[in-house]
């Protein structure tokens, strides 16, 4: 344990001194959020407004076709129409031309099919959705005022059903929709978060062991510790660093939500007054939103699963990078490393597009077999746990998970003690057998 502690402490601090660490480290959540702005920047840009002149012959649209950012209606006399349709290609600041027919006895299946919309550039899927969506919105009403039922009885018609449902085994409600988006969010965070550590630091844990063999220094090294003292020390050393990295970004994290929120809070109270404001701020009350999340997170079982979450994150971890540095150990460059790294990434892919379609049914055959393979539980689990998972099956899980850790480390062992110093001789599936038997 002694050697194993050195070797971890040297690890650690050979990567935390490096420059690009505290670069990276620092400058990682600002391009994030950099990259974010960029994103809905690019987003804002490809938006455009368009403006349509209409002709309606129906007489059911002048005045009830309302103008946004988006989208303008402009009404012309009938008797332009065919001057418009003549001279349109050749408009400025004009996208297009609606018609819309004459309503024959109420015949409103007529005027769909004869309704067109003729323009002079190509407008967006969006757009002509938005069209489609504005002409729909009004002939509805239209149908209703037919049908002799007044705006105040359709809206009482359409009024959804809220069931609410009980648990009898643990005496609790089911979620609602607010309750299932926030337990399947954090589902999806903690997921990712493991899937991405292990994938980033596993194959950083690789190149470690795969840079001091080309260099010839683990000669040097092994002539003092053993080599299963030198692969535990690396893997627990780049597990540290990568605590250190998450535990700078989590503060960063904090420390930016605050800052946000007071920032949201002070603009709350700069906007204009108004009915549409005050309508928008009803719609996003970020104080409401928030209070409601944290009620639904006091209400789970926080413990449990940051328990759950700890244990699975370190032995998956612990699995994955055992196996990565036993393929760093068995190759003498990185482009040998992509024939054997795919036995790594593709379980976890497996666990983890498994799990983003179990979270509506996490106690479905799917959900529990993903958590109980120890190549996919420790991603399988923990999307599992928000949701509630029998103690019985989190014990055997975890179980299977460490035995099956403990293994794999006994055999990254066996072929990193041969592999560290094979040099020129291609790994293949057949020596590697026969250093694992040795």
């Amino acid at each position: 344990m002694k050697n194993i502690i050195l070797i971890t402490k040297r690890e650690y601090l050979t990567q935390v001194k490096k420059k690009s660490f505290v670069i990276l480290t620092l400058l990682a959540p600002i391009l994030m959020i950099g990259f974010g702005l960029l994103i809905a920047f690019m987003f804002k840009a490809n938006e455009s407004s368009s403006t349509f002149n209409v002709v309606d012959k129906s007489g059911l649209f002048v005045g009830n076709l309302k103008n946004t950012d988006q989208i303008k209606y402009v009404f012309v006399p009938e008797v332009n129409e065919k001057t418009l349709v003549a001279t349109l290609k050749d408009m400025d600041g004009i996208e297009g031309l609606l018609i819309i027919p004459n309503l024959k006895e109420q015949n409103y299946e007529a005027l769909q099919k004869d309704t067109q919309l003729l323009i002079n550039k190509k407008i967006g899927f969006d757009t002509k959705s938005k069209v489609a969506a504005d002409l729909v919105k009004i002939i509805r009403k239209e149908k209703i005022k037919n049908l002799g039922i007044s705006e105040a009885q359709m809206k009482n018609l359409d009024e959804s059903f809220d069931l609410n449902t009980k648990n009898i085994v643990d005496n609790k409600s089911s979620d609602n929709d607010l309750s299932f988006g926030v337990k399947s969010g954090l589902a999806m965070v903690l997921m990712y978060a493991v899937f991405m550590f292990i994938i980033i630091y596993g194959v950083r844990v690789m190149r470690s062991v795969l840079e001091e063999k080309n260099n010839r220094v683990v000669e040097i090294i092994i002539s003092s510790v053993k080599p299963f003292e030198l692969m535990m020390g690396k893997i627990l050393g780049v597990t540290m660093v990568a605590l250190t990295q998450f535990s700078i970004w989590i503060t960063m994290s904090v420390i930016g939500a605050l800052f946000l929120n007071t920032g949201f809070a002070a603009m709350k109270d700069q906007m204009p007054g108004g009915e549409q404001s005050a309508e928008m701020m009803k719609k996003f009350d970020f104080k409401q939103i928030a209070g409601e999340v944290s009620h639904i997170l006091l209400e789970m079982n926080v413990g449990l699963i940051i328990s759950v979450f700890i244990i699975f994150f370190l032995l998956g971890y612990i699995f994955y990078s055992s196996m990565y540095a036993a393929i760093g150990s068995a190759v003498d460059n990185e482009t040998e490393t992509q024939q054997f790294t795919m036995f790594a990434i593709i379980p976890l892919m497996v666990g983890m597009y498994g799990s983003i379609t179990i979270m509506n049914n996490p106690e479905g055959p799917l959900g529990f077999w993903l958590s109980m393979i120890p190549f996919t539980s420790p991603v399988a689990m923990i999307a599992r746990i928000p949701f509630g998972v029998p103690a019985w099956q989190i014990i055997v899980s975890a179980s299977l998970l460490l035995l099956s850790t403990l293994l794999m480390i006994y055999i990254a062992g066996k072929v990193y003690r041969v592999g560290i110093l094979m040099y020129g001789n291609k790994a293949t599936a057949k020596e590697l057998w026969k250093w694992i038997r040795s």
